[in-house]
């Protein structure tokens, strides 16, 4: 009989066919394989505990490669700091790290939230062609509206 987890991974492989959403269909299919030859006890508990921490080497890797290859330079970042939207970006940039810092304590402390998360990245991811670098962010925003709620009384 098919477990409720493969179920769920199926719909939502299903839900990403339709949606002809690449990332989402490789991602689910290779979780889907771990289960199939039978890995899932071994590789899942390190990729559910060092899975968010990879993913953002990853992405800083890529985001660094202009860096690597010499597109961007001290010329570049020179000229950056003399435009209004450069500091709009830097202070993003930092607004959004320090966000992610407290999602990532929220997904700890608090593990129902990130069922949440998750499903509106995938409805996100979906629905409205988004990328799925969302749940930490997601989890970053969603401490601050709770502590905001919790200083106002709601």
């Amino acid at each position: 009989m098919i477990s409720q987890p493969m179920l769920f991974l199926m719909l939502l492989l299903i839900i990403g066919i339709i949606a002809k959403n690449q990332s989402l269909v490789i991602a689910i299919s290779v979780l889907i394989g771990i289960k199939v030859i039978g890995l899932d006890g071994k590789v899942f508990p390190y990729m559910q505990a060092k899975g968010i921490n990879l993913g953002v080497i990853v992405i800083t890797i890529a985001v660094l490669v202009p860096i690597a290859t010499g597109d961007i330079g001290f010329k570049q970042l020179m000229e950056a700091f003399k435009s209004t939207y450069a500091w709009i970006a830097l202070c993003s940039g930092i607004f959004v790290a320090i966000i992610a810092k407290y999602g990532l304590d929220l997904l700890k402390d608090d593990p129902h939230i990130t069922a949440a998360l998750v499903i509106g990245t995938i409805l996100a991811v979906v629905l409205f062609k988004g990328i799925a670098v969302g749940p930490l962010i997601a989890a970053g925003i969603a401490y601050l509206l709770m502590k905001l709620f919790a200083v106002i009384g709601i």
